[in-house]
């Protein structure tokens, strides 16, 4: 059993993360940190755990008797929490603290950037996972195999939409309901803070890419999950380059390739990554869909977790949508 232990427990990705790891085989949770809420029960904060989580209390530091840590408090805190623990316990971070390369080595520990569908083989071997951003990982997904043959010739241009808990809990003029509802924005027009480890990773699989990655992320009128919709020159045709990705995903069992339009409630409560492909003159359009908050953090991160422990990566992840 994977004893693991929690670090700033009072937001959505720690919350979701716990409710996938109460039903998850081979794991047993044994403490979750929350200095603001120490001592209170946890699900008087995650009120949809009650009934689950039986009388479990928020506690003011980890219990040492722990195989892996999560680190959910936040940007800018990992490293706080890094000076308190045992080299022996492995490390998976949800902040965007460890995710490029120049920043990736602290104290000793090496972070590897943790998209399972780039780089399986080095996760299995690692004790310490950056978790990629969920509007990175929705776009990732949507590129890699055109990285991998080399295919990136021009400019890619993306719109993202992401719902309100994306933004956390941290109570902000847009992410009210009264803003919400019934409306949409963009922000960080081209300089989203994903967007750093998105030209990163691709330029690692090909590194002949000189074009720029044009982001423009949307704020939408809905709780969770992502859409993006991105475009690129491509002079292969719409059966070849679905060839492509059919191919780079067949031993990847959280991405599909769906010949029909795609919708963010077919995702919704999966750590599923659905595309769709669309050729248009010399334009490949791919889009894709995630859930913001599983596949796109806890989700995710609790398959770096299957595989840093030899587990099938799928192991209390079989998880069906919320479709109506």
């Amino acid at each position: 059993m994977i004893k693991i232990g929690i670090i700033g427990g009072t937001g959505y990705t720690a919350g979701e993360l716990m409710r996938l790891m109460i039903y998850h085989p081979k794991v047993r949770i044994k403490s979750v940190v929350s200095r603001s809420k120490s001592g209170e029960l946890i699900h008087s904060v995650h009120q949809d755990l009650l009934g689950e989580i039986d009388n479990m209390k928020f506690t003011d530091s980890l219990n040492k008797d722990i195989d892996a840590v999560f680190l959910c408090s936040g940007h800018g805190q990992s490293r706080k929490e890094l000076k308190n623990l045992l080299e022996t316990i492995k490390v998976i971070d949800l902040s965007q603290d460890f995710r490029i390369i120049n920043q990736s080595i602290f104290l000793g520990r090496r972070f590897i950037y943790g998209l399972p569908e780039l780089q399986k083989e080095i996760i299995k071997t690692s004790s310490n996972i950056a978790n990629p951003g969920c509007f990175a990982t929705a776009i990732l997904l949507a590129v890699l195999p055109l990285a991998k043959k080399k295919l990136l010739k021009r400019n890619i241009h993306i719109s993202a939409i992401t719902g309100s808990t994306g933004s956390g809990k941290t109570m902000s003029e847009t992410n009210q309901f009264s803003w919400r509802n019934n409306n949409i924005s963009t922000y960080k027009i081209f300089n989203h803070q994903h967007l750093q480890e998105i030209q990163q990773t691709i330029h690692q699989i090909q590194n002949n890419f000189s074009s720029e990655v044009y982001l423009i992320p949307y704020r939408g009128n809905f709780s969770r999950g992502i859409i993006t919709t991105l475009y690129t020159h491509s002079s292969f045709s719409l059966e070849e380059n679905k060839e492509i990705y059919k191919d780079y995903y067949k031993n990847h069992p959280f991405v599909e390739i769906s010949d029909l339009n795609i919708d963010v409630k077919q995702v919704v409560n999966t750590n599923k990554c659905i595309l769709h492909l669309l050729k248009e003159k010399n334009q490949l359009i791919v889009l894709s869909v995630i859930d913001n908050l599983i596949k796109g953090a806890s989700g995710q991160a609790v398959q770096n977790m299957n595989l840093m422990f030899n587990l099938d990566e799928t192991c209390g992840l079989k998880l069906k949508s919320v479709r109506f």
